[in-house]
This record gives C-alpha cells, sequence and structure tokens, in this order.
C-alpha cells in the first residue's frame, strides 16, 4: 500500500510517499513559497534533488505540481496517481475533539475547522491542503493525524490551569502539548529498542529542535508534557521563550510601546536561544559561537539545556521514576555537546553518559553506560512514517 503523507504551512508543504509494507520512502520534497513564487523540491528515493520554479498561487498548484512530478515518465515514483492508495494529513490543532487519529469525512472537517482559534496560523493551511487533495484525488481515503491526540491521555491535574474555571469551559483554555507524533513514535521505539514492558515502562521524551518539548509517557500514554495551549510553553526554543512570568508581556509592552500582538511577535520569534544570544537560532551556528567563547551563545546554551534537566527532573516526578530518557529530533539527535550538559544535571538519578557512546548522530543508539541507573538514548524520529502508519491502520 502506497501512503502519500502531507504537512501543509501557510506558504508550504512538506510530502513523502511511503510504501506501507515496506515502509520504504519512495519520493520525498517540499513545496515552498506557495502564493508568492512557488519551487518545487522532488526526489526519489536514491536520486538526485530536482528543483522546479513555478507560480503556486495555491496549495491547490502546489499539491498538482507534487502529483505531477511522482507519476512523471522519467522520475515519478508511480506510473499512475491509481497506485497512490491513501493520503495521510498532518493536522496540528485536533483541541478536546479527537484523541486519535480519523479518516477525514465532511463532518470531521468541520470538527476541526472549529479548532482553527487555537492554532490560528497551522490549522487553516491544514485544511487548505486536506481540501486541495479532495479535489485533486477523489475517492481516494484520507486521515487526519493531529500533534495534540497523543497528549489527550493527560489527567486533568496536568492539562487544567490555575486560572477561572470558566475559562476552561467556555473558551477550552487548556494544555494540549504539540509534537504528539513524534513522541508516540519516538516513546513507541524507545521501548521496542531497549526491550522494556510497555505496560509497566517509564519514559521521558525530549524533542529538542527549534521547536522543543518534553513528555512523559507513562506505560505507553502520555501522561505531562510541556507544551501548552499553544507551542510558546515549556522549554527555551530557538526563537520562542518557553516559560515566563506572565507579568513580563505588561512589563515590555510599556517599556517598549507595544500592542498586544507586537508582545506576543517578541515571545514567538525573537526570544528563545536566538534573542539570547543575539546569533542565531540554529544550534551549529551557536556551537560555533560557543566554542569561539561568545559569552552570550554560551549562556544561550546554558539555559537551554538547564530548563530541559529542569523538565526531565518534573516528569521523573510526575511518573515517580524513569526508565528511559531519549533525545530526539534536530538538536538532540545531532548535537551531542547538548546532550551532554543535559545528561551532567541528572546525577541524582544515577545517570551516566558514555562519551564515546554520545558521539552519534541520527541513529537508534544507547549514550549512557552499562552501569547507568536509567537508560539514555537517541533515537531519530520520523513523524511521516508515524503518520503512515496511522493512516494504514484506518484504512
Amino acid at each position: 500500500m502506497n501512503v502519500l503523507v502531507i504537512n501543509c504551512g501557510s506558504s508550504s508543504l512538506k510530502y513523502q510517499l511511503i510504501n506501507s509494507d515496506t515502509e520504504a520512502v519512495l519520493a520525498k520534497g517540499l513545496c515552498e513559497r506557495i502564493g508568492i513564487d512557488g519551487r518545487l523540491v522532488y526526489q526519489l528515493a536514491g536520486g538526485e534533488k530536482e528543483i522546479t520554479e513555478s507560480p503556486m498561487p495555491t496549495h491547490k498548484e502546489a499539491i498538482q505540481m507534487v502529483l505531477d512530478a511522482l507519476v512523471n515518465e522519467k522520475t515519478g515514483a508511480v506510473k499512475s496517481l491509481s497506485e497512490i492508495d491513501a493520503v495521510g494529513h498532518r493536522v496540528v490543532h485536533g483541541g478536546e475533539k479527537f484523541a486519535s487519529s480519523v479518516v477525514l469525512t465532511p463532518e470531521v472537517l468541520a470538527q476541526i475547522e472549529e479548532c482553527n482559534e487555537l492554532a490560528p496560523l497551522h490549522n487553516p493551511a491544514n485544511l487548505i491542503g486536506i481540501h486541495a487533495c479532495q479535489e485533486l484525488m477523489p475517492g481516494v481515503p484520507m486521515v487526519g493525524v493531529f500533534d495534540t491526540a497523543f497528549h489527550q491521555t493527560m489527567p486533568k491535574k496536568a492539562y487544567l490551569y490555575g486560572l477561572p474555571y470558566e475559562y476552561y469551559e467556555k473558551y477550552k483554555v487548556r494544555r494540549y502539548g504539540f509534537h504528539g507524533t513524534s513522541h508516540s513514535f519516538v516513546s513507541k521505539r524507545t521501548i521496542e529498542f531497549l526491550g522494556l514492558d510497555k505496560n509497566n515502562s517509564k519514559v521521558i521524551v525530549a524533542h529538542l529542535g527549534n521547536g522543543a518539548s518534553i513528555s512523559a509517557v507513562l506505560n505507553g500514554e502520555c501522561v505531562d508534557t510541556s507544551m501548552g495551549l499553544t507551542p510558546l510553553e515549556g522549554l527555551v526554543m530557538g526563537t520562542r521563550s518557553g516559560d515566563i512570568d506572565p507579568a513580563i508581556m505588561e512589563y515590555i509592552a510599556k517599556k517598549e510601546n507595544l500592542d498586544i500582538d507586537g508582545v506576543m511577535n517578541v515571545l514567538n520569534k525573537k526570544s528563545g536561544v536566538e534573542g539570547l544570544s543575539g546569533v542565531s537560532s540554529d544550534f551549529r551556528d551557536l556551537e560555533d559561537a560557543y566554542n569561539e567563547g561568545n559569552q552570550r551563545a554560551i549562556d544561550a546554551c546554558e539555559v537551554f539545556a538547564y530548563r530541559v534537566a529542569k523538565y526531565i527532573g518534573s516528569y521523573v516526578a510526575a511518573m515517580n521514576g524513569v526508565d528511559a530518557i531519549a533525545f530526539t529530533a534536530g538538536i538532540g539527535e545531532n548535537t551531542q555537546f547538548i546532550r551532554e550538559k543535559i545528561v551532567a544535571y541528572l546525577g541524582y538519578l544515577g545517570v551516566t553518559l558514555d562519551k564515546e557512546a554520545n558521539k552519534v548522530r541520527g541513529e537508534d543508539k544507547i549514550i549512557s553506560t552499562p552501569d547507568s541507573k536509567v537508560t539514555v538514548c537517541v533515537i531519530p524520529t520520523n513523524e511521516e512514517l508515524a503518520i503512515a502508519r496511522e493512516t494504514v491502520a484506518l484504512v
């Protein structure tokens, strides 16, 4: 069975065509600058990247170009669109309506649209991509896989805020969490890789990238996660502030003469390690500056690692213990000095790092020593494969 995985942003979309039997990626790529001028990147498995500059006024044209590339006579992954059996769509916010993936029907799409105000930058774009695919691929079953679904097993004590309860009742203001597809995939893979008993396991997943979040997974179910109503809460990230004193918003607004939109722009796009360092949100640049002795870059890296370590500690408390800690995503999989800094805080758990094993990038690997009381590992995430698996399970 061939599954096309689509991840739509406001002006871009990523895609992969996956054979679900072998779980091999047949082709992948992305469309950029949708609504501006348009750029398609296409790569057949084992082939070179092909770049096509072409107008993409809307997502419909972008998806049409993807489909045309997939059936291209010379470099296409399939001979005709009839060989694509299903489409799996990433949907950022499912609110409380969706605790699992679902086949997309008109009724489901209407419910997703009701969640738009919880993710105004993402959900409308996700829906545009879904509607475009439905128009261009009539009759092909489509599935929505939600970033928030995996976290819907959190208990009330984890997702309620200390606000008037009526805000939860009227507006559904609560912790939702994000990166759920990644946390689900990596927690399952960690249990499998380490040979743990899923029904008697305590796993902490640290999804560390430009967007970063941590989850506590008890017996295969999420019981807490660091992102909140939006992806702004939690860890210090690439350009997001993470947890702050809410009164800072009023203080900065008055000092800088900003309205609420201006303050939110600062917190989402000008903060995090980029705002702290003045260098970059990219840890490759930060690592270079760190090694050159740039004090602000050093401070940014220390703040990032410290916040991660604090969250790990809080989730050990939430689960009353931990069997394994898994690092994943761009930083978690590839930046060894950050992993080393984080693990250095975990001596109280009996964690010891194998520095040689920690010289790993992007592969399943245990990086703690054999006598470490908690196993620490690197587990590459694969959200596209997770979406494909969810799609196959439903169709």
